[in-house]
């Protein structure tokens, strides 16, 4: 907390119109290994607050923003209020409104959200440096953070809510190491959910990918290629999708499809049906509210292949006459499909492990990736190939697309495990 009261200013001050005060407070427990040992532990608690101030004038609305920090005096303050106020004069947005008055306190409940940052920190380590890992792997270094974040959003027309969650962030290195030299990937792991089995399996899974990343041989050239993506690459598909269905784009004209339009238009493909979401179980960035203290509604934006509505924040939403916006939504569910275990093991594929990035363009209608680890499935046979590229147009991925039926959550994604799709081009 700071030593001034930032609201009470503002309150009393005639050159702002409106202002909203958020402010985060961040405790947390690091612990850093380096070769499995123990090397550095860290515990944090921080407070940042953060005050944006809005000015009408012209017949239009400005905004500025400002932080506070602790030991800032009243004359200081009134300085920055002073100079955020004359600033917003420069800013020329449409008129809208802040949240109405509203007050709220909640708990994003998860199986950390009841221990100690110390005592959570200990078992995931744990869970982590005790997977099983193939003979010549081990995990280089590895970083564990619990934190326990408690946001409070105040605004000058009577909202007052506040949400806490607590989050684990870990990031490995896993590195295989034989006579020749060194292969490393790195792994990050983001959840709320306690599940050390699940961890171990993750750690585990890296550690036969790092020793198949030392084999993987250059594939050749091919066309007409079936791809697999990951939930990670998943997300990004959905993300992409979904991001350009955001009041802001639509108003702003720079959205690629809107309401009623077609995403798929073969009916030989498994539909998407796309669900902007406030909080998925186990992910980090699940909500109450969002920045502006709007409270998040849940809302299907694609559906059977179709766009069927929009999302996004109090401003914009209100800009395209919006009847209750939707908040900025981060976390989204993908209804499963068709694909079976089966099916895909009949099949012959390239099942992406590893992308330096996965590049998406629905306007030129492209979607490809520089892969670092993938595996090349042919007639039962399975063997690691690195150092290539797909590509293939985005319409032709999505109509052909199939999607597994089994159903899992990776941070803000909450959908099938895999996803397939035709007619790439390995490069």
């Amino acid at each position: 907390m700071t030593d001034i009261d930032i609201k009470k200013m503002l309150d009393g001050c005639d050159a702002v119109d409106d202002y909203r005060i958020t402010e985060k407070r961040t405790e947390s427990h690091e612990l850093f290994f380096v070769r499995g040992r123990l090397e550095t532990v860290r515990s944090t608690d921080t407070v940042d607050t953060d005050v944006a101030i809005y000015v009408d004038h012209d017949g239009k609305r400005g905004d500025s923003s400002f932080s506070v920090f602790r030991g800032m005096s009243e004359d200081e303050a009134e300085k920055k209020i002073a100079s955020a106020a004359a600033r917003a004069k420069l800013v020329f947005n449409e008129p809208y409104e802040l949240p109405e008055g509203a007050e709220f306190s909640g708990e994003i409940e998860n199986d950390l959200s009841g221990l100690d940052l110390k005592e959570a920190a200990g078992v995931i380590s744990g869970a982590v440096l005790s997977a099983e890992q193939q003979e010549g792997c081990s995990i280089n270094a590895l970083e564990v953070f619990v934190y326990r974040d408690t946001v409070r959003v105040i605004n000058s027309r009577g909202v007052d809510k506040t949400q806490r969650i607590t989050r684990a962030d870990v990031e490995s290195i896993p590195t295989y190491t034989d006579e020749i030299g060194s292969f490393e990937i790195y792994h990050r792991m983001h959840f709320t959910d306690l599940d050390t089995d699940r961890i171990k399996r993750e750690v585990s899974k890296k550690s036969e990918e790092v020793r198949d990343r030392s084999i993987a041989e250059k594939a050749e050239p091919a066309k007409d290629v079936t791809i697999v993506l990951r939930t990670e690459e998943i997300s990004r598909v959905i993300d992409e999708l979904t991001y350009g269905l955001n009041y802001a784009d639509v108003y702003t004209e720079s959205n690629r499809w809107g309401i009623g339009d077609a995403i798929q238009t073969s009916k030989d493909c498994d539909p998407l049906t796309v669900t902007m979401k406030a909080a998925v179980k186990g992910s980090d960035l699940s909500a109450f509210f969002d920045r502006d203290g709007t409270d998040l509604t849940d809302v299907t934006v694609i559906e059977n292949g179709t766009v069927k509505a929009l999302w996004g924040s109090s401003r914009f939403g209100q800009y395209l006459k919006a009847d209750k916006p939707t908040g900025l939504l981060l976390c989204y569910s993908l209804e499963p499909g068709s694909l079976t275990e089966s099916e895909l093991e009949r099949s012959d594929y390239l099942e992406c492990v590893s992308l330096s990035g996965l590049q998406i363009d629905p306007f030129a209608d492209y979607l490809g990736g520089e892969i670092r680890l993938a595996y090349q499935v042919k007639d039962g046979k399975r063997r690691p190939v690195s150092g290539i590229t797909f590509s293939t147009t985005l319409s032709g991925a999505l109509n052909t697309l199939r999607l597994s039926g089994r159903v899992v959550t990776d941070r803000e994604y909450e959908g099938p495990e895999y996803m397939l799709f035709k007619e790439a081009e390995i490069l």
